[in-house]
């Protein structure tokens, strides 16, 4: 089951290291991984997506929670959550094609962000579900190519990571 693990950590050199080696030292895979600092410029705050069975992601948890850098830890897939991913898409978009590809972008709530006389670049912001499901309502042979930037996540209402 995917998994979406958001945690708090101090901002200073090799705590991203720490965290990524517990995860390859132990043949975990991490399918996206996103961090930033927060509003306190001594914490950042990482997103880490990754999948496995009840008792792997129990011992993810555990291990994550033992390292010296974690201050706080939420699975946020445990609860009710947002998440969301950016997308931007290159897309070969000559006159036949170029109506058809901002009509799907204005469906999946996309905008364009780039044009050329034969590309066409997409941002769009979603879920990872949503965003897959833009890539297969355009043709595959017209993507040039894709960036993601992998999920981010905040717990609603009142649930919240904080120290």
């Amino acid at each position: 089951m995917r998994h979406i693990i958001s945690l708090l950590m101090e901002n200073e050199a090799g705590a991203l290291s720490r965290v990524a080696g517990l995860f390859s030292a132990r043949g975990y895979n991490i399918e996206s991984l996103s961090v930033a600092p927060t509003e306190d410029p001594t914490l950042s705050r990482m997103t880490i997506v990754t999948s496995g069975s009840d008792a792997v992601i129990e011992q993810i948890n555990k291990q994550l929670n033992k390292l010296v850098d974690v201050a706080a830890l939420i699975d946020l897939s445990e609860g009710e959550h947002l998440e969301r991913e950016l997308m931007l898409v290159k897309v070969r978009a000559d006159d036949a094609a170029r109506d058809e590809i901002k009509r799907s972008a204005d469906i999946f709530r996309g905008r364009v962000i780039d044009e050329s006389d034969s590309t066409c670049t997409i941002e769009l912001t979603d879920t990872c579900a949503r965003l897959d499901e833009f890539l297969r309502a355009i043709r595959r042979d017209l993507i040039l190519e894709t960036v993601r930037t992998g999920a981010s996540g905040i717990g609603r209402g009142d649930r919240v990571l904080k120290l």
